[in-house]
């Protein structure tokens, strides 16, 4: 079927009713999945007359195209569109999570390896806050996940400058108020008072802009780092710090509930090498400066799921684990329990032989 032509003469070129009733997809949408450009770079497209659909020039983007129409860019025919996929990103902090930042600042994707197909973000992470980001190439899969509806809770490791008690938290856990704003309840966890300092464990399940930034102000908390582990079943794990790891198809599939044109969900793309070092600050995030926060996870949050599922076997846990990697006193280089002592306090070692 060839794609409908929209009417002539001013005014709108497409009704609702016959967006609703015709066949296909919206022409800025079929652009953006086969990765061309965002639909409302597209949208910029047609009305430049850079595309064409069967040949004829098109200048609104109030049209429905099918497989079988055949689109060109600047005279360039454009592919089959791609399946969804996803990607899970380590944001570091002093990046901005938008394509073009009009005050020149760098952003995530000045950071992103360059054989990354264009991809959005799913949600965003302010300028200061670093950790799990997702992305993706279909648009259809960024608006479900950033759907209040969809529930996910996303958690976050936060320090804060005070010294919180459960008495100050307690209105973040029953809701809050802020400037006018109702913030939905927060599962907090106070985790360690380090000197000025605290880390809070955060679980929300809506995404405001500074939302926790703005409600630990309001209870008399200043946030100084914020990091995010987790976004509902997705976990940062052990990726670095500007890392990019893309989810294997089947899994993108189970959790989304979608149906993939490659349904055996075998397609893998090990995780891509960044193009430039992670930036790195004395005292950073699992840095000696932070004594008890590890890359992976904090205390409280929970671990990230295993690729082969169930649990590690002869997995040292608790203090056992850290005394297996702790560097101890007289240790031999590479042992891990330290080796012998050398003999009691005041001995005089070993008596000669006779």
């Amino acid at each position: 079927m060839n794609a409908k032509t929209p009417p002539s003469g001013p005014g709108p070129q497409n009704t609702d009713t016959d967006a609703s009733t015709s066949k296909g997809d919206r022409i800025a949408k079929v652009l953006s999945r086969a990765g061309v450009a965002s639909r409302r770079e597209a949208e910029r497209m047609i009305e430049a007359g850079r595309v064409r659909v069967n040949g004829e020039q098109i200048s609104s983007p109030a049209l429905n195209v099918t497989p079988e129409d055949k689109i060109t860019v600047d005279n360039t025919p454009v592919g089959a569109p791609e399946p969804p996929r996803m990607w899970l990103y380590h944001k570091p902090a002093g990046l901005v999570t938008t394509a073009r930042d009009e005050k020149g600042r760098e952003t995530i994707f000045d950071d992103l390896p360059e054989d990354m197909p264009r991809v959005m973000t799913i949600g965003r992470l302010d300028l200061n806050s670093e950790g799990l980001l997702l992305l993706t190439n279909d648009g259809g899969v960024k608006r479900k996940l950033e759907l209040p509806s969809t529930g996910w809770l996303r958690r976050y490791r936060a320090r804060v400058n005070g010294r919180p008690t459960d008495e100050m938290l307690e209105p973040l856990r029953r809701g809050i108020t802020v400037e006018g704003e109702n913030f939905l309840p927060m599962d907090v966890t106070l985790d360690r008072q380090q000197g000025a300092n605290a880390w809070l464990t955060i679980g929300l399940r809506e995404g405001r802009n500074r939302e926790i930034r703005r409600a630990m102000e309001a209870v008399g908390l200043t946030v100084n780092r914020l990091i995010r582990t987790s976004y509902g079943p997705f976990q940062l794990g052990e990726l670095k710090t500007g890392e990019v790891e893309e989810l294997r198809r089947k899994i993108v599939r189970d959790q989304l509930g979608l149906e993939l044109e490659d349904p055996t969900g075998t397609a893998v793309k090990k995780p891509t090498a960044v193009r430039r070092p992670p930036r790195r600050k004395p005292g950073g995030f699992g840095g000696a400066g932070q004594p008890g926060m590890p890359v992976q996870r904090g205390e409280d949050d929970e671990p990230p799921p295993r690729r082969g599922g169930g649990k590690a076997k002869n997995a040292p846990r608790g203090k056992a684990a850290a005394g297996r990697t702790a560097d101890k006193p007289g240790a031999r280089p590479g042992s891990r329990t330290g080796g012998k002592p050398a003999g009691k306090p005041g001995s005089r070692g070993p008596k000669p032989r006779r």
